[in-house]
């Protein structure tokens, strides 16, 4: 059985699943994406077909929504905060230094697939800004410097 099958095969039991939902295609993409960790651009049009909702519409929710993904995503996550604190303190450099450093930009990663890159709009770490998030671990007052050595830190540890 091909991998192709195998995702189809399962993200049809998690459509089925869910498809008598209220509102059910925000639940059936959480489905997928919590069991695949995204939501394969070959699943829109069985889940547009089983909720009888148009393609568009499926797509729609998926580019609107930034946490859904439609490629999978690397080992890790980076969250790099764009709110106005961290902006205040220097994120946008920061940014332009993590993009540079990873090769890739938000919603992308990395060629080793150690990373995936994406924004998000508050930490709660106001108070350390800049700040960014991996997996589910907070770092405040990232300089470029400091992200350097945090990244050469995962990489030892993954």
């Amino acid at each position: 059985m091909s991998e192709q099958s195998w995702d189809r095969d399962r993200v049809r039991t998690i459509i089925d699943s869910l498809k008598d939902k209220p509102g059910a295609l925000l639940p059936v993409l959480h489905g997928i994406q919590d069991a695949l960790g995204y939501v394969p651009p070959d699943s829109v049009p069985l889940i547009a077909e089983v909720l009888n909702v148009s393609r568009a519409e499926v797509h729609g929710v998926i580019s609107f929504y930034h946490y859904f993904r439609d490629t999978p995503a690397g080992q890790h996550t980076l969250y790099v905060c764009r709110a106005e604190s961290c902006q205040s303190m220097g994120s946008e450099a920061l940014e332009a230094h993590i993009r540079q450093r990873l090769g890739v930009d938000y919603h992308e990663t990395t060629a080793d697939d150690l990373l995936s890159l994406e924004p998000v709009y508050c930490l709660g770490n106001c108070a350390c800004s800049p700040a960014i998030m991996i997996d589910r671990q907070v770092f405040g007052r990232v300089s470029p410097q400091r992200f350097d050595e945090i990244l050469e830190n995962l990489k030892v540890n993954s």
